[in-house]
């Protein structure tokens, strides 16, 4: 007997373990590489767990994060909190969700150093009170209030200057069953201004006990029942959306005039509403403003707006319909357009690789089963998709491959639309995983590759053979020193890449960073 059929380190089911390689199974069955603590890390507060994969629930995915998250915390709370502020502050997250939550971990469990740091760091991670409401509210659940975070609360209210503090204060007025009188009861801070003393007085009992301007146009506004009246007093003083009454909310005047001073991101996220009520019309001088507003590549780097968030946009948009709720409306393509070239907008200054590359999508029924973001009209595959589309525009030499337990090449044109390439990987594929696939596949059609980029969930199972023998055998019949980039598409523990080969680059998210930190990788 051959026995060396029976056990071959260069060919290992990947139903088994490689041996001494200290593999672990996956939520597929699969054995793959348990990534490091701080990678996990990074997964969580870049990609979340609400939505779990196609394998786990997301209560059980939340508790090994937050298992994660303390066991980072015992080994270096500083540097976790680091962490938290670093891919909050720089907008890396499609949500700030994540980071709040362990941040509020940091300040409620952590060692004295740990929660000094975290209540310095929360106005940097609380950018709003939406941010601020959720951090109360998880600190309250975890552990209650302390001096330390009273005294951050108090320091957020008043380090805001006047005018912005007024804003936020109209805006951002109740959240998580939490409101500005609330916490500023709680908090009990000194004003450091007469303007303070007069928004907090305002805040906590309603009563306006000094000349401000802003908090009188609002008061007026909530008496008023005239759609132009309404509209004169949101333009002058430019009142957010949630300033104004419901009833108001019904009027395309008033639309418009908020649209002139609306933020980026709020007029993403309220494009189907403006459609429905009529302020967005083709032709209109509306749609030239917010077509304008999208295709401004330094407003959308100031306002933070992820690629992901405006796919998810455009996806929704182009629905017609709400993920929530029973709203509809008619599509304007010129927003349909806007939101596209949004998108490529978002990863600006994208520089060639130079490098002659293999992209591998997985396209397996994983992949069609876990939700980026808990957006339902966004899966891994189509994000997959976008991410592909964003490669074949920055690099020439590339080699477009879709996989599932078997190989489906592609040809996606760096001028295709968004919308034919997801809809074109949601067709194919759908069967078991094989992430070696793309690079047995290469080595079969002499491929030359300097580096294969795969886009997964690493829930990979299935196959004769696991991708780092692959690597391995094409490294060594290529005659090549070919790279292994993995891009993580959902927030589990797993990776198909040895962290311990200088040669293999785990990635985790879709942000603006991940074509320069994979350039920069592939450059040596």
């Amino acid at each position: 007997m051959k026995y060396t059929q029976l056990f071959n380190l260069n060919k290992t089911p990947q139903s088994q373990a490689i041996p001494n390689q200290g593999q672990v199974q996956n939520s597929a069955g699969g054995y793959v590489y348990e990534v490091d603590r701080w990678t996990l890390v990074d997964r969580f507060l870049i990609l979340g767990s609400e939505t779990g994969t196609y394998y786990i629930g997301a209560q059980q995915l939340t508790m090994e994060h937050a298992k994660n998250l303390l066991e980072a915390m015992d080994e270096d709370g500083e540097r976790l909190v680091a962490r938290i502020v670093e891919i909050s502050h720089t907008g890396r997250a499609v949500k700030n969700d994540p980071a709040i939550f362990a941040l509020a971990l940091a300040s409620s469990l952590g060692n004295l150093e740990t929660r000094t740091a975290a209540h310095l760091a929360m106005p940097k991670v609380c950018r709003t009170g939406t941010h601020l409401f959720a951090f109360a509210e998880a600190t309250k659940t975890l552990r209650g209030w302390g001096r330390g975070f009273r005294r951050a609360v108090a320091e957020w209210y008043n380090a805001k200057p006047s005018e912005a503090l007024a804003q936020s204060l109209v805006k951002y007025q109740a959240r998580e069953g939490w409101t500005n009188r609330d916490l500023l009861r709680l908090s009990h801070p000194k004003p450091r201004t007469e303007e303070h003393r007069v928004l907090f007085k305002w805040a906590v009992s309603g009563e306006l006990t000094g000349p401000n301007e802003f908090l009188e146009a609002i008061q007026e506004l909530r008496k008023t029942t005239s759609k132009s009246d309404a509209a004169t007093l949101i333009r002058a003083f430019k009142i957010p959306r949630e300033a104004v009454p419901t009833e108001l909310l019904v009027h395309r005047e008033v639309w418009l005039a908020l649209l002139e001073s609306m933020p980026l991101t709020a007029m993403v996220r309220n494009l189907g509403t403006m459609t429905k009520i009529g302020a967005l019309e083709p032709g209109s001088e509306a749609i030239d403003s917010v077509v304008k507003a999208l295709g401004d590549g330094d407003r959308l780097r100031r306002a933070r707006v992820h690629p992901l968030s405006l796919l998810i946009a455009m996806l929704t948009y182009e629905s017609g319909r709400g993920v929530k709720g029973t709203a509809t409306w008619i599509p304007v393509p010129e927003v349909i357009d806007a939101l596209n070239s949004a998108f490529y907008a978002s990863f600006t200054n994208i520089e060639s690789s130079g490098k002659r590359l293999v992209l591998g999508l997985d396209v397996s029924g994983s992949m069609e089963g876990t939700r980026v973001a808990g957006v339902p009209l966004l899966n891994c595959r189509k994000a997959c998709g976008a991410m592909a589309l964003i490669t074949a525009a920055a690099e020439q030499g590339v080699t477009q491959l879709a996989f599932d337990t078997q190989v489906y090449p592609l040809a996606i044109s760096r001028s295709q639309r968004l919308d034919d390439v997801v809809n074109r990987l949601a067709k194919t594929g759908g069967g078991g995983t094989d992430c070696s696939a793309p690079i047995q596949f290469a080595l079969r059609k002499k491929i030359k590759a300097d580096a294969f980029i795969i886009y997964t969930d690493a829930e990979s199972w299935y196959g004769a053979q696991h991708p780092v023998q692959a690597l391995a055998e094409y490294r060594q019949k290529m005659k090549l020193d070919t790279k292994l980039v993995i891009v993580a598409m959902a927030a589990n523990r797993f990776s198909i890449g040895d962290e311990k080969d200088a040669g293999t680059l785990n990635v985790v998210g879709f942000d603006a960073s991940v074509p320069q930190v994979i350039n920069e990788f592939l450059k040596n």
